[in-house]
């Protein structure tokens, strides 16, 4: 009885990796973008949080240039955040089945 009961376990976890395997692929897959100065400034970034592109509004840039650092830093800060709260929801469908084990810690 036990060995089967560990049999579906160990078949369940499998069958849980190859889903987080695919979640990963997904996550990595995905892109966001991460605004500042009211849409000013744009960084599009992708799961794996590889900058694919930054686009700024040419006002921004004759402003001030520690106005421009800043809104770049915000930007791609946002854009991390963003891409890290996609993330999170995406993995926590795959993982939700692992609350059974925590009444083993």
């Amino acid at each position: 009885m036990l060995k089967d009961g560990l049999t579906d376990l160990m078949k369940q976890a499998q069958a849980m990796q190859g889903e987080v395997a695919k979640m990963q692929e997904e996550i990595s897959a995905l892109e966001v973008i991460g605004e500042a100065g009211g849409g000013m400034v744009k960084v599009r970034m992708n799961g794996r949080k590889d900058v694919l592109s930054v686009q700024i509004e040419s006002k921004v840039v004759t402003e001030d240039l520690e106005m421009f650092q800043d809104l770049l830093v915000i930007a791609f800060n946002d854009a991390s955040k963003r891409a890290d709260l996609v993330s999170r929801e995406k993995m926590s469908k795959v993982t939700s089945g692992l609350d059974f084990l925590k009444a083993f810690n």
